[in-house]
Parts: structure tokens; C-alpha cells; sequence
């Protein structure tokens, strides 16, 4: 394949436009906020994110790179086809779950990122421990769709796909780091636009090649392939339902979902933005499904691809850039090609933003440096969202199983995270030692289920497993939700029993190592002050003091206060509108 100049100069057009899109934001953001809560501004944009603005880029928290190109590939892969397609639906039903249930009483606590909660209740430990999978999944996202970039733009325009990525990967870092989460959010109304746009206007030239035969025949009759429509099979159904909730729940509990809804100018606003985020999930869907039956519905043989076709090829994966490539005149394949770069870009920005914001304020403020300058968090800032761009251009580049990371990340966050954030939010009375086991059970569970795409062996055979062709064990038994069922139902168990223990007296006071039901003020759990600033939050609703009869010291941080955003006080109604 020839080199084109023509495709390079497309990506750089876009490149540049993004670029000059960031550094206008990051102006914007360095004059629109003072010095003192610069870092705030960085992390939540100044808590003043439009609709208009805050729905593109709450969107783009889901839409990107992997989102485009995984349901392409779903829906053209013989045997799977649109019923396995499960991204749209179930992003979009997460989207509208977390605005039901989790952004208001999140943005009405005025929490600065999704682990200040857990650090609250459950001291700065557990937040350091429920960083781990949250750090993973963001990190081995953002390698993962760097490393599907570089093999796009190496189909179509035939450069060296780790330059490539380096480059893309460069963009995405230097205008999240001088402008945060404006620049994020900026970029993501232009990198949306793009993805609409290019997409679409390759569709219509994709069905019209005269290789394709009509999309509406090959979705239920058998023509080069199965139908794309797909099905599930009987067995395959706990399969299906494992990966649909696996989605839907799993894909609440992420920074990169709450740091939009944090950034949002009211706890009502954060809703509003979570269901049109939804609606443009299932909205920019449609060209990559129709590409991906495009993909189904074509005889490759008389294209200039040849054959073998493309999963013949185990090309699937890339069978939107292919399909732009072969069936698309070649201005419009590279129009389409910026789009998909622009895509990936989208998604890889938030991850890095999200990593380092979390690190820099639970990690190195809240758990090392409670009275470290606002001026001193910035600085971590950046440089963790250079190591962190770095680290994630650096597996996208050496790892050859970093699609298999992010999978086994993800199932963590979804095992891990959501049943803490359930309790955390909704649960009375869970502790630090609920929290620990939960967090245990769920890991083991899930490791001991193994994982396919790494290669881990299964130590626990559930009902239903297959061993394939490859001699891995294939588990149908939903044992990701089990493992986050075990994983919420141990948290509470233990916190209630150690409570019960506790507060009875059957267990001494200085048996509490933890600090977690008898001394509740101790020095492992931070200032409230510090926590939420008082400007964004009356602290008296965050934390009322109830005494306990086996207590002489006042108890802290019960989650009970997670109800009270219902019937809140007109202090915090006031506060929380302006």
C-alpha cells in the first residue's frame, strides 16, 4: 500500500483543529478563575458546564474510539451480529441510571471526584485501595483505544502505526494538560461533531458501492455471512446478561462519568446532562452499526481488499476503517478516518484527566498533603497527566494483551466499586470493615473465574463452562454479577456484624484498629473542611453529629445524609443553584 498524503494531511487539518480548540479552552479556563481554586477548575471546570457544552462532553465520557469501532465489529462478525451490540443500549441505560440514582446525591455533596465519598466514610486507606481498579480501568482504557487508533490510521494512510500513536497520544496530553477539564469538555463538542458528521457522510457511499448488496436482505436472510441481526443462543443467554449488566451498572462507577456530573452547575443539571448523554450514545450508534452491516452485506472479492475477507483475515476488529478504506471514495475515506482518530481522542483525554484527578486530590492531597497550596496541586496535576499519557502510550505500544487488561480492569471496577458506591451513597451504616471484605470477596471471585484474553485459568469451574479451541476455559455462568452481588451483600454482612460487636461490647474498644465504628474522629479520617469546601456545601447537612450510647466521642460521616438531598435544607438549595 502506497503512502498517501492526501490522508495525512486530513489527520493533521484535525489534529490541529483539536489542538487550537484545547489551548482557546485552557485560556478560557486561566481567565475565568482565580488563583485560588485553580486546581477545582482543572478537575470540575468551575462546577459552571453548560447544557449545551456539558451534554457533548458527558456524551463523549462513552463515545469514542472502542465505542465505534467495537460495534462495527459486533454487528459484522458472523454468529454475534446486532443482539451482541450491547455498548449503545447499555451505556445509554447506564447514562440513565446514574442520573436517576447517583448524580444528584453526588453533586448535591459537592464532591470534588467519585473516591471523596468512600475517603469520607471510610477513611483515606479504603480510598487508596478502591484507587487501584479505578486508576486500571481508566489507564488500560486509554492504552487500549490509543493502540486501536494506531492500527485505524495505519490501514487507511499506511504509516507506521507507533507513530501514530505517539503523536495522537501527544495531542490528547498537551491540551488536557494546560486546560483540564475545559479543554476535555471543548474538545469533545469538535470531536463529536467530527465522529457525527464523517461518519455519516460515509455511509450513504459505503451502501451505494456496487459490491454491497442491500442491508435489509443480508439482516435476515444468510448471503456471505450470517445474518447481522444476530442472535443468542440458548446457552449463551447468562452470557449475554452477565456482559449487559456488566455495561449498565459497571459503567457508572467511573471518574471520567462523574467528573462531568461534578462539573455541572446544579444537582439537577447533572441529571438533565446524563440523560441527553444517554440519547447521543444510542444517536452516534447508528453509522457504526450501519457500517457494520455495510461490512456483512458486501462480496469483498470484487473490491480491491480481495480475499481472503476480512474475518477471514481476523480483521474484524478494524472493519470500519476497512470499510472506509475499500468501499468509499478516497477524500471521503479520509474525511471518515479523521473522524475515527477524532473519536479515540475523545475518550483517551477524559481517561488521563480522570486518572491524575483522582490521584492528585485523594492520593497526594487528601491522604499526604491536607494543607498542600492550591498552586502545588496544579503542578501534581500536570505532571501525573504526563506520566499517566505516558504510561498508556507506552502499553499501547509494548502490550500485546491490552485489550485483555482493560476487560479484566473493567470487571473490576464493575465488582469492586459499584457495590462500594452502593453503599456508600444508599446503605446506613456500612464501615472500613464491610468495605475491606467486600472489596476481597469481590476479588477473588473475579480472579478465580479467570480470563480468557489474558490467558488466566480458571480455579472455580461454575455450571456451564466449555473449554473452546484454544484449550481456554469459557465460563457461560454469570459470575461477574455474582461476584458483585457477593461482593455488596459481604460489605454490609460485616459492617453490621462489626458494628453489632462493637457497639454491644461483645469486642473491646482498642480491638476498632480501623478506627471504623468506635472512634470515628480519629486522625484516619480527614477534616470535613477539607473534604468539600464550604462554599459549594452547608456543612452541616453533610455531617450531623449522632451520639451513641457506647461512644464518648461523636460519630462522623454516616452515609445516611446521602437521602437528605431529597428534602434539603433552603441553605443548601441556595447554595447549591448559585
Amino acid at each position: 500500500m502506497a503512502f498517501h498524503v492526501e490522508g495525512l494531511v486530513a489527520i493533521v487539518v484535525f489534529y490541529l483543529a483539536i489542538l487550537a480548540v484545547g489551548i482557546w479552552a485552557a485560556w478560557k479556563t486561566k481567565n475565568t478563575s482565580s488563583e485560588g481554586d485553580r486546581s477545582e477548575a482543572i478537575i470540575v471546570g468551575g462546577r459552571d458546564i453548560g447544557l449545551l457544552v456539558g451534554g457533548f462532553t458527558m456524551t463523549a465520557t462513552w463515545v469514542g474510539g472502542g465505542y465505534i469501532n467495537g460495534t462495527a465489529e459486533a454487528v459484522y462478525v458472523p454468529d454475534y451480529g446486532l443482539a451482541w451490540a450491547q455498548a449503545p443500549i447499555g451505556y445509554s441505560l447506564s447514562l440513565i441510571l446514574g442520573g436517576l440514582f447517583f448524580a444528584k446525591p453526588m453533586r448535591s455533596k459537592g464532591y470534588v471526584t467519585m473516591l471523596d465519598p468512600f475517603q469520607q466514610l471510610y477513611g483515606k486507606r479504603m480510598g487508596g485501595l478502591l484507587f487501584i481498579p479505578a486508576l486500571m480501568g481508566e489507564m488500560f482504557w486509554a492504552a487500549a483505544i490509543f493502540s486501536a487508533l494506531g492500527a485505524t490510521i495505519s490501514v487507511i494512510i499506511d504509516i507506521n502505526v507507533n507513530i501514530s500513536v505517539i503523536i495522537s497520544a501527544l495531542i490528547a496530553t498537551m491540551y488536557t494538560l494546560v486546560g483540564g477539564l475545559y479543554s476535555v469538555a471543548y474538545t469533545d463538542v469538535v470531536q463529536l461533531f467530527c465522529i457525527f458528521l464523517g461518519l455519516w457522510i460515509s455511509v450513504p457511499f459505503a451502501m451505494s458501492h456496487p459490491a454491497v448488496t442491500d442491508i435489509g436482505l443480508t439482516a435476515v436472510h444468510h448471503v456471505y455471512q450470517a445474518p447481522w441481526l444476530g442472535s443468542i443462543n440458548s446457552l449463551d443467554i447468562y452470557t449475554w446478561l452477565d456482559n449487559f449488566f456488566l455495561l449498565t451498572l459497571g459503567g457508572i462507577p467511573w471518574q471520567a462519568y462523574f467528573q462531568r456530573v461534578l462539573s455541572s452547575s446544579s444537582a439537577t443539571y447533572a441529571q438533565v446532562l446524563s440523560f441527553l448523554a444517554a440519547f447521543g450514545c444510542l444517536v452516534m450508534a447508528i453509522p457504526a452499526v450501519l457500517i457494520g452491516a455495510i461490512g456483512a452485506s458486501t462480496a469483498w472479492n470484487q473490491t480491491d481488499y480481495g480475499v481472503p475477507d476480512p474475518k477471514s483475515k481476523k480483521e474484524a476488529d478494524m472493519i470500519l476503517p476497512i470499510v472506509l478504506q475499500y468501499l468509499c471514495p478516497v477524500y471521503i475515506s479520509f474525511f471518515g478516518l479523521g473522524a475515527v482518530s477524532a473519536a479515540v481522542m475523545s475518550s483517551a483525554d477524559s481517561s488521563i484527566l480522570s486518572a491524575s484527578s483522582m490521584f492528585a486530590r485523594n492520593i497526594y492531597q487528601l491522604s499526604f498533603r491536607q494543607n498542600a497550596s492550591d498552586r502545588e496541586i496544579v503542578w501534581v496535576m500536570r505532571i501525573t497527566v504526563l506520566l499517566f499519557g505516558a504510561s498508556a502510550t507506552a502499553m499501547a505500544l509494548l502490550a500485546s494483551s491490552v485489550y485483555g487488561l482493560w476487560y479484566l480492569s473493567s470487571d473490576l471496577v464493575y465488582i469492586i466499586i459499584f457495590p462500594q458506591l452502593l453503599c456508600v451513597l444508599f446503605i446506613k451504616g456500612t464501615n472500613t470493615y464491610g468495605a475491606i471484605a467486600g472489596y476481597l470477596f469481590g476479588l477473588v471471585l473475579r480472579i478465580t473465574g479467570g480470563e480468557p484474553y489474558l490467558y488466566l485459568q480458571p480455579l472455580i469451574f461454575y455450571p456451564g463452562w466449555y473449554q473452546d479451541d484454544n484449550n481456554l476455559y469459557i465460563q457461560r455462568f454469570p459470575f461477574k454479577t455474582l461476584a458483585m452481588l457477593t461482593s455488596f451483600f459481604t460489605n454490609v454482612a460485616v459492617s453490621y456484624l462489626a458494628k453489632y460487636l462493637f457497639e454491644s461490647g461483645t469486642l473491646p474498644p482498642k480491638l476498632d484498629f480501623l478506627d471504623a465504628v468506635v472512634a470515628r474522629y480519629s486522625r484516619e479520617h480527614m477534616d470535613k473542611a477539607t473534604l468539600v469546601k464550604s462554599d459549594n456545601i452547608v456543612l452541616n447537612e453533610l455531617a450531623p453529629v449522632n451520639p451513641r450510647h457506647s461512644l464518648t466521642l461523636s460519630s462522623t460521616f454516616t452515609n445516611k445524609e446521602a437521602f437528605n438531598y431529597v428534602d434539603s435544607s433552603p441553605e443548601l438549595s441556595n447554595t447549591e443553584d448559585n
